[in-house]
């Protein structure tokens, strides 16, 4: 177990493609197990309680849940690169599996559980193929925006289901129930008719609920959520769920509250997770594709950022290939053994750090717990109260609001609050699923969007002849009739119309003709098609123009592109210069007393 520190973890895994076992158990030795073992009891305190009430938001029974903290947490923790994040289900993921469940089965349909799995399974072919084909660098197409305007919107979500679970209100008898039962086909017509996945219109259940609620319900879910946070704050080291659960099932089943309206868990099936394989239509698995995908681009985009994180924090790094290959076989364990999807849980991963984890040890010592605790103690966790479950949740799911997040993104830059809010609504009127769509297509309209309007300038250089300074482009040339030009992007599609105005705008207003122009090729480190057009017809009007073209400072990879679009030969070999200044000293001796490097 110890740690080898001539060993980087990335460089070695990009020569080989199978991954490399047992990584996530470096850095620790004989006298850290202590330590580790003591992590890993706490971490299985904290999961029983959330992952049963993660299951319970996926509408699904309790046991998927616990199943995932057994052989799909000790399978990723075997084969992760990463030695601090943990797996498990989560607010945001848990979110996603219910909304895409919606439209094969509702919750507490047995055949619900079967479309759980067959997620499960499709969630593992996506990373298997996204780890074959060394996709994890897609996990820098959701920017900060997108994702933070996401997970809050989901975080809301979540929360407002984990109250109406607090309120446990009573159902509607007598006359009421004509009243509210129309109120109810309203809110279903208008959920109808926007086409919306129901977000508000559970919200305005919710305000319904609020005359029926059962006190004692509230009280516990309230209590807990109290627990959570003081215990959070102020002994960070006590697992508040485990503290908040004992206290209150003591205290429902002393005073006998599950007979005054407060719902229990109920029976749990004991023993340890078999061999369980989906009994669902074929056609259903591509029905549910497209919902694998967002899952997976969501843990994908998240689980990178946790693991770079911890990676910085502790000085190793992690191959974020390596990480899909142990997400695609965590997910093939969880579908074939009963339990939910199993992702992120950066909640968990920061507990595990402050208790001073430094491997995936207290992962392996969770799991250990958790199965037998499910051999041989399910008859307790049957008295554990639904409000406390939910109270306990909706703590978690706080930190997913990120309200501080969304503040400094509408300080620092509006556009990026702007994609944010769009997420967020998006998540809330149309779906996750619908979401993470647009989230994907938001981010590409921002990533063109920035790239059509590099910075571009006009570079003067000083009378001593030491370095040019950068002017705006839109300033009149001097009259010397030398123009150094700089683009700052790659020339392509969206940014080529761009620089063949400058260009144009620059030769044709100039004040004294124009005779020399050098292009300072630094940021162009690529040209595709409608770029390679562009430059020709750049070169063609330089040309009837009768001005003098030159290319400085270009990249390595730029000549070869160039002779492969057969522009190099326009250009002429003898017009690339390695700086500005040697470009000028070439066309213009007399302007260039000096030559020094750049």
């Amino acid at each position: 177990m110890r740690d080898d520190p001539g060993i980087d973890d990335m460089e070695q895994t990009r020569t080989t493609r199978w991954p490399q076992p047992f990584v996530g158990l470096r850095g620790i030795g004989w006298a850290d197990v202590p330590r580790e073992a003591t992590a890993g009891v706490t971490l299985a305190a904290l999961m029983i309680p959330l992952n049963i009430g993660y299951a319970q938001v996926a509408g699904l029974p309790p046991v998927a849940g616990l199943y995932a903290a057994i052989i799909p947490l000790v399978v990723f923790a075997l084969l992760t690169s990463s030695r601090h994040l943990v797996t498990s289900p989560d607010a945001s993921m848990a979110g996603l599996v219910g909304a895409a469940l919606v439209a094969f089965a509702a919750p507490g349909d047995p055949l619900r559980l079967q479309y759980a799995l067959a997620l499960a399974l499709l969630c593992a072919l996506v990373f298997f193929v996204f780890w074959l084909f060394r996709l994890a660098f897609l996990a820098n197409f959701l920017s900060r925006a997108v994702m933070a305007g996401f997970i809050t919107g989901l975080g809301i979500e979540v929360f407002t289901n984990q109250v109406r679970k607090i309120l446990a209100a009573s159902p509607v008898v007598g006359a009421e129930s004509g009243v509210l039962a129309a109120a109810e086909q309203l809110k279903d017509a208008m959920a109808s008719s926007v086409e919306t996945e129901g977000y508000f219109v559970e919200l305005m259940a919710l305000f319904h609920s609020i005359p029926r609620a059962n006190l004692y319900s509230v009280g516990i879910g309230v209590a807990a959520f109290l627990i959570v946070r003081l215990l959070k704050r102020y002994a960070p080291r006590i697992p508040g769920a485990l503290v908040a659960l004992v206290l209150l099932t003591a205290i429902v089943t002393v005073f006998d509250l599950a007979g005054k309206g407060v719902g229990v868990l109920g029976a749990i099936p004991s023993g340890a997770p078999t061999l369980t394989v989906p009994s669902i239509p074929a056609k259903d698995y591509l029905r549910l594709l497209p919902a694998a995908l967002a899952i997976v681009a969501i843990l994908l985009c998240e689980g990178l950022l946790v693991v770079r994180s911890y990676g910085s924090k502790y000085g190793y790094k992690a191959d974020g290939n390596q990480m899909l290959f142990a997400y695609g076989a965590a997910n093939l364990a969880a579908g074939l053994t009963g339990s939910l999807v199993t992702g992120n849980s950066p909640s968990r991963s920061a507990a595990m750090d402050a208790s001073g984890a430094r491997s995936q040890l207290p992962s392996l010592v969770a799991a250990g717990t958790i199965a037998l605790v499910m051999l041989f103690f399910t008859d307790v966790l049957a008295y554990l109260p639904n409000a406390a479950l939910a109270g306990i949740v909706a703590n978690a799911v706080l930190s997913l609001i990120e309200v501080h997040e969304l503040r400094e993104l509408y300080r620092l830059r509006r556009s990026e609050f702007a994609i944010a809010m769009v997420c967020l609504l998006s998540v809330l009127a149309l779906g996750p699923l619908k979401a993470v769509m647009i989230a994907f297509l938001l981010s590409t309209i921002d990533v063109v969007r920035r790239a059509s309007k590099p910075g571009t300038w006009v570079l003067r250089q000083t009378p001593d002849g030491s370095h040019f300074v950068p002017t705006e482009t839109i300033a009149a040339p001097d009259e010397s009739g030398l123009i150094v030009y700089r683009f700052g992007a790659p020339l392509y599609f969206a940014n080529a119309n761009r620089f063949s105005e400058e260009i144009e705008t620059l030769i044709t207003q100039a004040p004294a003709p124009v005779r020399w122009f050098v292009l300072d090729a630094e940021a162009i480190i690529d040209i595709d098609t409608t770029g390679a057009e562009t430059l020709h017809q750049v070169l063609k009007l330089l040309a009837n123009r009768g001005v003098t073209f030159a290319l400085a400072r270009a990249s390595p990879q730029l000549p070869p592109l160039l002779q492969r679009y057969q522009l190099l030969g326009l250009i002429g070999a003898d017009r690339l210069y390695p700086t500005n200044r040697h470009a000028v000293a070439a066309l213009c001796p007399n302007r260039s007393q000096v030559l020094l490097e750049e």
